[in-house]
């Protein structure tokens, strides 16, 4: 008696539940495509711009002292106040010099009566031309004597030179000083001067009368001036030169010593690649990058750039990209290198 085939229907049996709990391939999805906005790349004309810093300083700023040594007994005005052309600053105590000038006085009137009595003697040859000539140079001597003396008494009283505002301040009242001594500082701030450096590399690209756009951070303003003056020599250690730009300050708000920023405009254009500002990504280690369309493939790749300036709400590109590429400029965050986008607007 033959055994039965339980092997073979054992292994038919496994290979058919294995075909039939085998799931079946499942069909491949592409990702939709990104609706995106681009740009074609081209060239633009941009005037070039100088960018430079300085300092305030008045139009017109001096040191002032008295001539005369005293003790101070009036000061008109505090640090920061205005001051009017001719007006009494600062005056000394007058006493000694007013004594100076009656001791004088006095002299001169004794020689002057000396003078005139020898003068009719010598009238009547009574008197030498010598003696004469002796008695006529001690009266000029007194007199320049008691000039001088008005002098020192005048110089007791000290006078701003021209309106302004008084910007130092080095004494107080009852303080000796002495002569020369500089005490006071003042300028004239109707006007105001920013004085900066510029390269000698940009030297050629600034004029006198060329406008200038000043940026004062202290005022958060802006103001319109001009170029008044450009250095003939350069400064041996930075290799630069000084350029002055004139301001009206008519509300005497810009005061000496303010730092601001300046930008001067050049006639000079150049021509570069430039792309709205928010077309340009950045990577975590800082490098550009922009999305460049391929409106063949329908896809979007990658492409490191680099930048240049910023001019405006666009900036410069200075490589890698060509004139007539698409750039994505609107909807680049959704997509990575490689998405499938669609081109819904194209700026040119």
């Amino acid at each position: 008696m033959k055994p039965k085939p339980y092997f073979s229907i054992s292994v038919a049996a496994f290979v058919l539940a294995s075909c039939q709990s085998k799931p079946a391939p499942e069909t491949a999805t592409a990702d939709p495509a990104v609706p995106v906005i681009t740009q074609t790349v081209s060239r633009s004309s941009s005037e070039n711009q100088i960018s430079i810093s300085g300092n305030v300083e008045g139009n017109r700023t001096v040191k002032l002292g008295f001539l005369v040594a005293g003790k101070i007994n009036y000061i008109a005005a505090t640090e920061g106040q205005p001051v009017a052309a001719g007006k009494v600053l600062a005056s000394l105590d007058p006493t000694s010099y007013r004594l100076g000038v009656d001791a004088a006085t006095a002299s001169v009137n004794q020689v002057q009566d000396e003078y005139n009595r020898l003068k009719l003697m010598h009238d009547r040859n009574s008197l030498s031309d010598a003696d004469f000539a002796k008695v006529s140079n001690g009266l000029k001597q007194a007199q320049a004597q008691a000039g001088l003396q008005k002098k020192n008494l005048s110089d007791t009283k000290l006078y701003a030179p021209f309106s302004g505002v008084l910007l130092k301040k080095n004494t107080e009242i009852g303080e000796i000083v002495g002569s020369g001594m500089p005490l006071f500082i003042v300028s004239d701030i109707q006007k105001v001067k920013v004085n900066a450096a510029i390269p000698e590399s940009e030297l050629q690209r600034v004029k006198i009368g060329q406008s200038a756009q000043v940026y004062i951070s202290a005022l958060d303003s802006t103001f319109t001036g001009k170029v008044t003056e450009v250095g003939s020599a350069a400064d041996a250690t930075t290799r630069s030169f000084s350029v002055k730009i004139e301001l009206r300050n008519p509300k005497l708000l810009i005061r000496p010593g303010m730092v601001a920023e300046v930008k001067l405009p050049s006639t000079q254009k150049t021509e570069s690649l430039t792309l709205p500002a928010e077309a340009v990504l950045h990577d975590t280690d800082n490098s550009s990058y922009v999305f460049v369309a391929d409106s063949q493939k329908k896809q979007a790749f990658k492409r490191r750039v680099s930048i240049g300036r910023l001019l405006d709400s666009t900036i410069e590109i200075t490589s890698g990209l060509q004139p007539g590429e698409l750039v994505i400029t609107g909807g680049q965050q959704k997509i990575h290198d490689g998405s499938a986008v669609q081109l819904t607007n194209t700026q040119l």
